[in-house]
């Protein structure tokens, strides 16, 4: 039987609710699509908001051959036959769908036929493209962000989906709609599952008290509609954050027996370990990684056990983002200043033109003084003194601290 939210699927620019930003009344998107003329590019946003439709939207509206992947079941091999069969046709569109799964080789295989536009490459992610998109493919492609949908967009759905189920002779009264709004999130594809497990089991009138039910009902099979369980997995996320090894433990539990992929729950923890644990615990890293490896090795339903080990540690653990926040200053200031020169003290001098240019000049090798330390400035002209890395109120960092000040003697503030 073909999901509600397949049935409603738009077809059309017309037909789309959403993105007006992007393709309402002269909107960029919308005036490539246009033109006949657009580029290979990547559609970011949450789950559940159109990237898939509006993939096929363009495809339709500019009438070229339509292929799609799913990077979680599709290899290099997959893209080959793609782009050798994209060769026999004009203007061929490639979706591949959660491009941020495909590792650094599969990403690579799209290079050639997207420089050479055998294909217009159409990729969709979740995640944020400049982490999980290899930056030759980033260059090559414009980055579209699309937003969640607004209230004003979710009740269009529902008067959608009520005015499809009249022409199946099946009387559809919405009462009430804050259970929905609340349940989907912004997320068509789940209030839509929402809708239809509501009809699916009898209802006729929609109303708060129906639809909690309902969905408490059918948990497992909600969760599944949803795309990857993002809010589950946040959930999880925020819990370790708070230092909550019972939520944390709980909302793992959830994931797992949703069927989750165990090595997604791996991977994020890897990214907590650093992003929210850091040098208050070195330690979480590494258990982290080694949870990562051993999941990979063991797979379900054993793994379980490395999973839950690692999460009630992470939870546990001290916590400071110091690190985290340390890049971001650092590529702020990038953002703001350019791409200042190295200083010639500590530029590398492997010929003698080089050496006879300054470079090298004045540079203190650090372990030809006491406590292998020589006081020296590291950053370019501009940027001397600044502080980018500001340890936490952790015991660990705490002694950071105090060795930055007596080696630096209050410079940068430690």
């Amino acid at each position: 039987m073909t999901p509600l939210a397949e049935i409603l699927r738009p077809k059309s620019l017309e037909q789309y609710i959403g993105q007006q930003h992007l393709v309402g009344p002269d909107a960029p998107l919308r005036t490539l699509i246009e033109s006949g003329n657009i580029p290979s590019m990547i559609l970011w946003g949450p789950p559940g908001i159109g990237k898939t439709t509006l993939a096929a939207i363009i495809s339709n509206t500019l009438q070229r051959p339509f292929h799609t992947l799913s990077a979680i079941s599709s290899g290099v091999k997959e893209v080959r036959d793609v782009i050798s069969q994209a060769q026999q046709e004009e203007g061929a569109i490639l979706f591949i769908d959660e491009i941020h799964r495909f590792n650094k080789a599969q990403q690579d295989s799209l290079l050639g036929a997207v420089e050479r536009g055998t294909i217009t490459l159409i990729g969709a992610t979740t995640e944020n493209p400049s982490f999980e998109v290899i930056s030759a493919l980033l260059s090559r492609c414009q980055v579209f962000v699309l937003k969640e949908f607004d209230e004003q967009d979710m009740r269009h759905l529902i008067a959608s989906a009520v005015a499809y189920y009249a022409t199946q002779n099946i009387p559809l009264d919405v009462h009430e709609d804050e259970a929905l709004m609340r349940i989907s999130g912004g997320d068509a594809r789940k209030l839509l599952n929402a809708v239809e497990l509501a009809v699916n089991h009898g209802a006729r009138t929609i109303d708060n008290a129906t639809i909690t039910a309902v969905i408490q009902q059918n948990l497992a099979y909600y969760d599944k509609g949803g795309e990857m369980h993002y809010d589950i997995i946040s959930a999880f996320i925020k819990s370790m954050r708070g230092s909550d090894p019972n939520g944390a433990v709980y909302w793992l539990a959830r994931m797992i027996a949703g069927g989750e992929d165990p090595l997604f729950i791996a991977r994020r923890m890897l990214i907590f370990a650093s992003e929210d644990i850091g040098n208050a615990n070195p330690n979480a890293l590494l258990l982290a990684n080694a949870t990562f490896d051993a999941v990979n090795k063991i797979g379900y339903p054993e793994c379980r056990i490395n999973l839950s080990q690692c999460a009630c540690y992470l939870a546990c653990s001290p916590k400071s983002n110091a690190t985290y926040m340390a890049l971001n200053n650092a590529q702020e200031a990038i953002r703001r200043t350019g791409d200042l020169p190295v200083p010639l003290h500590i530029r590398n001098a492997p010929t003698q033109l080089m050496k006879k240019m300054g470079y090298g000049d004045g540079y203190k090798y650090a372990h030809d003084y006491e406590g292998n330390f020589a006081l020296q400035e590291y950053l370019p002209q501009g940027l001397e003194g600044t502080k980018f890395y500001e340890p936490g109120d952790t015991s660990r960092e705490n002694e950071t601290r105090r060795t930055l000040h007596e080696r630096w003697k209050g410079k940068y503030g430690y």
